[in-house]
């Protein structure tokens, strides 16, 4: 006799069609918020609400503070909750990167081929949303009943720094959404690899710096005044040069003594993580050997639970083909650090100004030096114990044959998880992806597996289930 969920899956199988089409719909919606095309940032807004109207929510788009903002898009569903059932808060946007170059399909228009989904959005971020959509459609479909009360908050503003949410979640309007909140689920990331499901339990933070070095009132010709002025470009180098060694060690003074220390318990967590070097180099591209560590282990540390300094460019200075030989005379540097507990945005902030104002004198130069913190988002970890995990890992296992999903922290940052993190208060918070880490998000021909597709819309159906159900 078939159980409940047996009836649910059956029904994402016959719906599968109406799925990848309504995705297809949401992927031909230019929603690139580093464009701010306010009209097709609105159709996509509207969209959503039409979809989850259609299938029995309660929906609304809700205006930031900036009018000029793509609007938030909040639902419940069911329209009128249960009281007696828990509650969900559910994550996710709508807007995509630019187009970008180098594809080969229609970034815009969604192509299944060779058991993919292409399409810009297609795994980040349309994709999972699209995918809880239909999560209800075929919980509806099945006749099973809806197992909890959802709440969904769908920005349009995550690829550009996610600008003006984190004051609608503080507002009155936005507090409302975590009343009565049992758990968060946020699915805007992907499996560590192709093949092992994973669920994620930390983020780095991350100081996005930028150093500024001025000098002469105007550009200046080399070989009138090269080695009678201060260049501006060479103390630049200079000072990024003192920022991290070639292995990766960052040489800003205190740093190291504010990361937590590695306790036995947070190492074991390694120990069965299904990666390998091979993967590593896999993900950097064809025939790549260019890691500083040997040991996946080693590499996984140093991704997501210490910090890293990268060099992301330098602007002012001349980088075209041609030979030019004058002196720029205000040249700036970019770099950031990737924060983990125990570092705060404050402390690290303090520590690079003090360290580069201090090498800057030591070169006793006469050009005027300028440490700006651009942007800057906090860490984030929780507990991957917490019911809201194992509910997860059942689901996991449901779906993919029994697999235990790996529990994992990423390198990367996604500052609004602090935010929602923050609303929810001591209630628990998980990143639940369903998309690989060979998808291209960002890149071009940017894609999600069909069978990640399908098998994800089963696992977040199966999730809320079993969040329902655990004693």
């Amino acid at each position: 006799m078939a159980t409940d969920m047996d009836k649910y899956y059956k029904a994402v199988d016959d719906l599968s069609s109406s799925s990848k089409e309504r995705l297809g719909k949401a992927i031909e919606i230019q929603s690139v918020s580093a464009d701010n095309v306010q009209a097709e940032m609105k159709k996509m807004a509207d969209f959503l609400v039409t979809e989850l109207k259609a299938v029995g929510a309660d929906a609304e788009t809700k205006e930031l503070n900036d009018k000029k903002l793509p609007h938030v898009v909040v639902a419940r569903y069911p329209a009128n909750p249960d009281s007696s059932k828990r509650t969900i808060l559910i994550y996710g946007h709508y807007d995509v990167q630019p187009k970008g170059e180098g594809w080969k399909h229609e970034p815009f228009k969604m192509k299944e081929e060779d058991g993919k989904l292409f399409g810009r959005g297609s795994t980040d971020d349309k994709g999972p949303v699209i995918a809880w959509i239909n999560v209800i459609e075929a919980y509806k479909k099945s006749g099973v009943q809806f197992p909890v009360n959802v709440r969904f908050c769908f920005e349009g503003m995550e690829e550009s720094g996610s600008t003006g949410l984190p004051e609608f979640l503080d507002s009155a309007e936005g507090k409302q959404l975590f009343d009565k909140v049992d758990a968060g689920c946020i699915s805007d990331n992907y499996w560590l690899g192709t093949k092992k499901p994973c669920l994620t339990y930390g983020l780095r933070g991350i100081n996005y710096f930028s150093i500024t070095v001025s000098g002469p009132p105007k550009q200046l010709h080399s070989g009138i005044f090269g080695g009678s002025v201060y260049e501006p470009l060479t103390d630049l180098i200079i000072l990024l040069s003192k920022l991290v060694d070639s292995q990766g060690k960052i040489l800003v003074p205190g740093i190291e003594k504010i990361i937590e220390p590695l306790t036995d318990e947070e190492k074991k967590l390694y120990d069965g993580i299904d990666y390998s070097l091979k993967d590593f180099n896999d993900s950097i591209g064809p025939k790549s050997d260019c890691g500083i560590y040997n040991d996946p282990k080693q590499i996984l540390m140093a991704r997501w639970r210490y910090p890293s300094l990268s060099i992301h460019g330098i602007s002012g200075a001349y980088s075209g083909d041609q030979t030019v030989t004058s002196i720029p005379p205000n040249v700036t540097g970019k770099f950031s650090i990737r924060t983990v507990p125990n570092m705060t945005n404050d402390r690290v902030t303090e520590l690079v100004k003090n360290y580069l104002n201090v090498e800057f004198e030591k070169l006793n130069s006469k050009n005027h030096l300028t440490v700006k913190l651009n942007d800057k988002g906090e860490w984030w970890r929780t507990d991957p114990q917490a019911q809201n995990f194992k509910a997860a890992v059942s689901a996991t296992r449901d779906i993919w044959e029994q697999v235990i999903p790996d529990l994992t922290r990423e390198g990367g940052s996604i500052p609004v998880t602090m935010d929602i993190q923050k609303g929810l208060g001591d209630k628990s918070l998980m990143l639940l992806p369903i998309g690989t880490t060979n998808d291209g998000a960002h890149g071009p021909d940017e894609n999600i597996p069909t069978k990640n597709y399908i098998n994800g819309i089963k696992v977040l159906g199966a999730y809320l289930h079993h969040f329902a159900t655990q004693i």
